[in-house]
């Protein structure tokens, strides 16, 4: 039975219209048999009574019977092979196909407010550390990094070798020559110029801010517009806690933390995923940013199963042939030994 359930239920089909013409086959079958039972016989034996006896009609009528049915399966079996087959396991993550991963790109702020602490021990940190998790569970995928401040730069361009890109955030940090504003347009439109192979079709951004725009040449929604544009999804997570948190501030004394409101441009970062059919998150803690990372992975991972059988997916009917040319000779092997009698 397990055999079966291979061979038949872990398997779709791409042509399945041409599955109608097993409806006919039980019918032609009954048919078949009844003819079968009201057969006066039309063999004739070269054999001596005694042989024909031993032989029994009963015999000959079951071998008939049972070519009959073995032909009739091998037809089942080609009609299978005729709808294409492809396996498809509901449970079998290697069903999904990883060779043609997505490009990501994160980009992440590094202006002076992401050494908030208000995650533990700082945003920055935090965002850099579930970044790195994120990466290391990815598979196929090419991964770059951008981040920005007043400015932008990218730090990673996309890559699949994730040890590189990981040892390049592990250096990323709060930088006087990047500034200390939040260029939320030109992290975004950094990004998008690197994600410029129009062959792949599966671009995602992943845009992580603690701010608003208050910086920067383009406009975020225009940036948004432009990754739209070339096919990209935004993702947006607004990075901080609920109520007051800890920041630095730059006094005749140093560095000093003072507490300070949360102020994210939630109405932005929306718009922007609108606009790139990606999704906002919003993250309080460093829990809640890894179920982020966590659900946009399994977003992803659904839009690229959507995407593999949006194309025919490659048949592969060989099983039921297989099962089709065996059933197929042993019908022809018992008609010919039954009719070798025959004067």
């Amino acid at each position: 039975m397990s055999n079966w359930n291979a061979l038949v239920w872990e398997y779709d089909f791409n042509a399945p219209v041409w599955l109608l013409l097993l409806l006919v086959l039980p019918p032609i079958l009954y048919f078949l048999l009844r003819a079968e039972k009201k057969r006066k016989g039309d063999v004739t034996y070269s054999l001596s009574i005694a042989n024909q006896r031993s032989l029994g009609s009963a015999w000959i009528t079951r071998l008939r019977e049972g070519i009959i049915l073995a032909f009739m399966v091998a037809l089942a079996f080609l009609i299978l092979a005729l709808a294409k087959p492809y396996h498809w396991s509901m449970n079998d993550e290697s069903s999904v196909d990883y060779k043609y991963g997505i490009d990501i790109i994160l980009a992440m702020d590094v202006s002076g407010s992401m050494l908030a602490r208000d995650f533990e021990p700082n945003r920055l940190e935090a965002a850099k550390l579930v970044a790195k998790e994120f990466i290391k569970g990815r598979r196929g995928d090419r991964i770059g990094l951008v981040v920005y401040g007043e400015s932008a730069f990218t730090a990673c361009p996309a890559t699949l070798d994730y040890n590189v890109l990981i040892e390049q955030l592990s250096r990323v940090g709060v930088d006087d020559r990047i500034g200390n504003g939040t260029a939320i347009g030109t992290g975004l439109g950094t990004a998008v110029t690197r994600l410029r192979d129009e062959r792949n079709s599966g671009k995602v951004i992943i845009l992580l801010t603690d701010g608003r725009n208050n910086s920067g040449e383009i406009s975020p929604l225009t940036a948004a517009e432009l990754a739209r544009a070339k096919g990209i999804r935004v993702y947006t997570i607004g990075v901080g806690g609920n109520g007051p948190a800890l920041m630095p501030q730059n006094t005749v004394f140093g560095t000093q933390f003072v507490p300070q409101e949360v102020d994210i441009d939630e109405s932005t970062l929306t718009k922007i995923a609108d606009l790139t059919k990606g999704r906002y998150f919003r993250a309080t803690d460093k829990n809640s940013l890894q179920d982020i990372y966590t659900e946009i992975e399994k977003l992803e991972k659904r839009k690229l199963e959507d995407q593999r059988y949006k194309s025919e997916p490659p048949s592969h009917p060989e099983g039921f042939l297989n099962w089709a040319f065996v059933l197929l000779i042993l019908s022809v092997g018992s008609y010919s030994i039954l009719f070798q009698f025959n004067d």
